[in-house]
């Protein structure tokens, strides 16, 4: 069974609970932009808007913008123009989300080494005392 992954399974890691709550505004539209951007849903729409646009146009049930198109052409780049600086911000806060998680987990880990020493010293002691009480009694 294949799982995908959703918004809310993604904010489950403590890091990104943290980076999500101290956002800024213009970072979290950035991040909801661009994951309806590289959806399939915006994709389809796109699609029908243009497919639309361009029927509409061609077969005269309305006509503000004839072939070639312009004004769609004009949609078209304005849209890249907003969208492409929106994708780096997301992905800069992606690699920032990255790097907290990277860091998270090293000192967890490190947490966990310091306790299996601690352990570890524990279990030298108990062996001497045994070692001792064994001594003294055979």
């Amino acid at each position: 069974m294949m799982s995908y992954r959703t918004a809310a399974s993604r904010l489950r890691h403590p890091v990104n609970i943290a980076l999500h709550t101290n956002a800024p505004l213009g970072v979290r539209i950035a991040n909801a932009v661009t994951g309806f951007m590289g959806s399939w849903k915006f994709i389809i729409l796109q699609t029908a808007v243009v497919a639309i646009w361009v029927a509409g146009n061609v077969y005269l049930v309305f006509h503000f913008d004839p072939y070639p198109f312009i004004f769609l052409n004009l949609a078209f780049s304005t849209q890249a123009a907003y969208a492409a600086p929106l994708i780096l911000l997301a992905s800069n806060q992606s690699a920032v989300r990255d790097r907290a998680t990277l860091e998270h987990a090293a000192a967890e880990s490190e947490a966990a080494d310091t306790k299996d020493d601690d352990l570890k010293v524990r279990l030298e002691r108990i062996e001497a005392m045994l070692e001792t009480l064994t001594a003294a009694k055979g």
